[in-house]
């Protein structure tokens, strides 16, 4: 059980003094400080990541995505080099919200009562309110560099959406967003930001696409998923010269793009003379974790101690209790197989209230790295997740979205067993965005209408059934 908020009151008396004098909250980074190249994990890697399939089984060559993404992305989803450049113009927009600040999560600390310290980077301080601006600004440049006018994407709760739109206008690209269907309308007010922003939102299934049309039919009151928006998404993009793809999470270059997250945080943990026993990030197609652990990962693979543990939902639970095979990553089977943990790519998750994380499959090099046991995963639920969620805004006094409320209750789990063996740990998690468009969720928690929900383990067999057929 977690503890009334009440007892954090007494926190200044008790943490934060240190003769008489308040420690530090926030770790601030000077603009000068934002990371000037992108981390990339495969160069660390122990193995060679598995390689993309095209629907013959053979392994695809840069050409094959030639037709969605521009080069610039390309060149990075395949790349082995450690360090990669970030653009001037993109360094300029971080400079909008990055660096964002590292917190020390006293008042958190002490409504627990741990002895473990507990540190949160912001990543809600962007416009869009979450960690995805930081890779749509390089997707949104290297598209305009290839002179591309239009952006087709898919978004769950609509974070991705929102913040493609909002760069789509900086670069002055159109974006078209397909937004999963039971999101639309959980979520109007995310619709309402991408709206503001100037880009164009459906809900998914849509009659805009052949894909969408073929699944109305079969289902016509289908809740969508993200497999399926993805389908919609990039059949505009193949369809059309002036228009690609672009994909919020799960692709190695999304990932890297991400990795300014955890570049700061090693930065501002040296700052506050500390580093992390462990790392917790929410886990839905893996940019969120990746962006937060890999370049810890890095440490790592140099002979460091640290756990880094990705946290999903139990009604989603790709990566504790998925296969680790080749799958589809869109409902339709529009794109390259990747080798990664998947519940099948026919899966329509139940409408939990983290559209973020409601991905049936989840990043090859995420999958990898945890099918060679160099990551953590725990699966945690619904309720609890809230709980978490509520706590953390009662004492450290953010609203963190659904999705980063994950983290939070796995670092509270970490920190309350802490408080049982005494063990002083350093502990790290992502708050990856605000909560404020989400707060029906909480209406729903507080009015005691969501459940927990346990993937049934019979729907996960019969997805195997439904795997393609390679190798």
């Amino acid at each position: 059980t977690m503890v009334s908020s009440s007892a954090a009151s007494d926190v200044y008396k008790r943490q934060t003094s240190r003769g008489g004098k308040m420690s530090q909250t926030k770790i601030l980074l000077d603009e000068s400080e934002i990371p000037t190249h992108w981390y990339n994990v495969v160069a660390d890697m122990p193995n060679p990541p598995a390689p993309p399939l095209g629907p013959d089984g053979n392994p695809i060559g840069p050409d094959a995505l030639a037709a969605i993404f521009p080069p610039g992305l390309i060149e990075q989803e395949v790349s082995g080099e450690r360090w990669i450049e970030i653009p001037e113009e993109v360094r300029e927009i971080y400079q909008l919200w990055r660096p964002s600040p590292l917190y020390r999560a006293h008042r958190l600390e002490a409504a627990l009562g741990t002895p473990a310290k507990i540190y949160y980077k912001n990543e809600g301080v962007s416009p869009a309110g979450s960690h995805k601006p930081n890779t749509a600004v390089a997707q949104a440049y290297y598209n305009k560099q290839a002179g591309i006018t239009r952006l087709a994407t898919e978004t769950g709760a609509g974070q991705w959406g929102s913040s493609l739109a909002l760069v789509g206008k900086m670069f002055g690209i159109e974006v078209r967003v397909y937004m999963v269907k039971v999101s639309y309308e959980q979520k109007p007010f995310r619709r309402s930001m991408m709206h503001t922003w100037g880009a164009e939102v459906f809900a998914s299934p849509s009659d805009q696409t052949e894909s969408g049309r073929k699944i109305l039919a079969e289902h016509p009151d289908s809740p969508g998923s993200l497999g399926i928006a993805i389908s919609e998404a990039v059949e505009e993009a193949a369809s059309r010269e002036d228009t690609n793809y672009s994909l919020g999470s799960v692709l190695n270059h999304v990932l890297l793009h991400q990795t300014v997250i955890g570049q700061e945080a090693k930065k501002q943990f040296e700052i506050a003379g500390d580093y992390p026993d462990m790392i917790f990030a929410p886990c839905g197609g893996g940019s969120n974790f990746a962006g937060a652990a890999f370049p810890f990962f890095a440490d790592k693979a140099a002979g460091k101690e640290i756990r880094l543990v990705a946290v999903e939902p139990a009604s989603c639970p790709t990566l504790t209790r998925g296969h680790y095979a080749y799958d589809f990553g869109d409902a339709v089977g529009l794109t390259p197989l990747l080798k990664m943990y998947t519940l099948g790519h026919d899966f329509v998750p139940p409408g939990i209230h983290a559209g973020g994380l409601r991905y049936h499959g989840d990043s090859a090099l995420v999958s990898q790295l945890y099918n060679e046991g160099l990551i953590e995963a725990v699966a945690v639920h619904q309720l609890g997740t809230f709980e978490a969620g509520v706590l953390f805004a009662q004492t450290e006094g953010i609203i963190p979205a659904p999705e980063s409320s994950h983290a939070i209750r796995a670092c509270i789990d970490e920190a309350l067993k802490c408080k049982e063996t005494g063990e002083p740990k350093t502990l790290f998690f992502n708050l990856s965005g605000h909560g404020h468009f989400d707060m029906a969720s909480y209406d729903k928690y507080f009015s005691g209408e969501l459940v927990d929900y346990e993937y049934p383990a019979e729907a996960i067999d019969e997805a195997l059934h439904h795997l393609p057929k390679v190798g």
